[in-house]
């Protein structure tokens, strides 16, 4: 901003120097060239008429004395030629005395009793001359021509120098403007640059230098004010909700622990048919309990900031994959491990396990006996080289699948499909999804060719340095490397 301004006050203050100072240049190099032309005309009549009048007492050898002073006197060349444009002399020596020059044009129209001024090449000169031709009295005859040329080099020096001089009293007042308006924008932006800061710290998560509301212009000021109130009260909003889901684990564990060995207790007191509403009962009991484990995972992913860190997508995925194999086999599924990527992707630490094992617990509740999971990492083709370059974990069962309304509400919280198992949460999806969100990526529900569900899990990779936002996760090391198994979240199946 501060550049934006610099430049934009450079630049006018550019323009009305341009508009001051290029007339006057122009004015001065026409004006001076007129003058110099004026005056050369003059004295070029005053030397016609001093020559008219010795040659008419018979003078004429004085002549050639007569042009040399005048040329050393006014730093010009002086030609005189006769009534009938024969030289008569010439200090340059160029034509000799006697030459006929009639038949130049500025002879012949001094000749003709047109006195005759123009600018003209002459390399014998160096470069442009003017020239001057007058005709010596007035009349039908006219009984001499007096031709006086001038270099123009030193009145060219002259307004070159003037232009010099323009151009450094410009270029100094830019730098006066430059260093004043360099002051002024710095002034002005400094609440800005606070507020930024300030921003970038309420996103961290705490604001320890909060902007001034004393500096710079009326409207930042109260902007300042009002930012710091919004972020003062938007802090103590999220240190509540934090401190209420530490004290939530704290005090729901307990209890809920407690009331499922009650009911345990009272299993060898029972009849035999009251044992399956026990065992629905203790099943209620463990769906709160994963509720209540759920909903706590969220707050703290949604109140904490982590940056993600750069994690090796094949390495999980085959520790992963390790893992959950002796789960797979006890319900006669495989896990499938096309292939590696060998590259690294941006996650928060332990999201990638997190999501995986929730993946993987939906994907082997539904897939039958005899089919298999395949737990496939590739790297997605970059569109027209202009997106980040991204890799995709793909979570493929051979289950019934979704609907494609189903596949659209299955990241809704608490949302679970029609034929979704009675203890599902509804709370697994969404937080892999957060999870997902965090490291700056996103993951799809997409329909598997040949039937099932096809999980898509789009990370960014770890060179592509295009994190989009300040993602936040947890801190306190929720996220466990251990398979999800029964117990988790992840269990709700379809939708959760």
């Amino acid at each position: 901003m501060t550049r934006r301004l610099l430049f934009s006050h450079l630049s006018l203050i550019l323009l009305v120097l341009l508009a001051l100072e290029v007339p006057f240049g122009v004015f001065y190099a026409r004006s001076e060239l007129s003058r110099f032309s004026h005056a050369a005309q003059q004295g070029a009549m005053t030397l016609a008429e001093v020559c008219e009048d010795k040659m008419e007492h018979g003078l004429t050898a004085d002549l050639p004395e007569l042009a040399r002073a005048y040329g050393r006197r006014t730093g010009s060349r002086v030609l005189v030629a006769g009534r009938k444009g024969v030289v008569l002399t010439d200090t340059a020596a160029l034509a000799p005395v006697g030459t006929d020059l009639s038949a130049e044009p500025d002879i012949a129209a001094a000749l003709r009793d047109r006195p005759a001024v123009g600018i003209r090449s002459d390399p014998s000169a160096g470069g442009e001359v003017l020239f001057v031709a007058v005709p010596g009295g007035s009349g039908a005859t006219v009984p001499c021509v007096v031709r006086t040329v001038y270099v123009l080099a030193p009145l060219r020096a002259r307004v070159h120098a003037t232009w010099l001089a323009l151009a450094v009293v410009g270029l100094g007042v830019l730098a006066a403007v430059a260093l004043i308006g360099f002051v002024l924008a710095r002034s002005i932006t400094r609440p800005v640059r606070a507020l930024e800061r300030a921003t970038a710290q309420l996103a961290e998560g705490r604001i320890t230098d909060p902007p001034a509301t004393d500096h710079g212009p009326p409207e930042l000021r109260r902007l300042a004010a009002s930012f710091t109130r919004t972020a003062t009260r938007l802090q103590h909003l999220l240190q509540a909700q934090e401190a209420f889901a530490s004290e939530v684990s704290h005090q729901l564990k307990t209890p809920l622990t407690s009331l499922r060995l009650r009911l345990e207790n009272f299993e060898p007191h029972l009849a035999p048919c009251a044992q399956d509403s026990l065992d629905k009962a203790l099943g209620e009991m463990e769906r709160l309990s994963r509720m209540v484990q759920g909903l706590l995972a969220l707050a703290r992913l949604e109140n904490s900031a982590i940056r993600p860190e750069a994690v090796d997508l094949d390495a999980v995925v085959a520790d992963r994959a390790a893992i959950w194999a002796a789960f797979a086999d006890e319900q006669h599924v495989d896990i499938v491990v096309p292939g590696a990527t060998g590259v690294r992707v941006w996650a928060v630490p332990g999201a990638l396990e997190q999501i995986i094992d929730n993946l993987l617990s939906n994907a082997l509740r539904v897939s039958p006996p005899g089919t298999a999971i395949t737990l496939a990492a590739v790297t997605a083709p970059r569109e027209g080289g202009r997106t980040p370059p991204v890799a995709e974990l793909h979570v493929r069962d051979q289950g019934p699948g979704m609907t494609e309304t189903e596949r659209q509400r299955a990241f809704d919280r608490f949302w679970r499909a029609a034929d979704a198992d009675h203890d599902g949460t509804g709370l697994g999806l969404p937080l892999v999804q957060r999870l997902t969100r965090a490291g700056g990526g996103e993951v799809t529900l997409e329909a598997a060719s040949g039937g099932g569900l096809d999980a898509v899990v789009r990370l960014l990779c770890a060179g592509s340095h295009h994190l989009r936002g300040r993602p936040g996760t947890p801190a306190d090391g929720h996220f466990t490397g251990r398979p999800v198994g029964p117990w988790s979240t992840a269990r709700a199946g379809r939708g959760g």
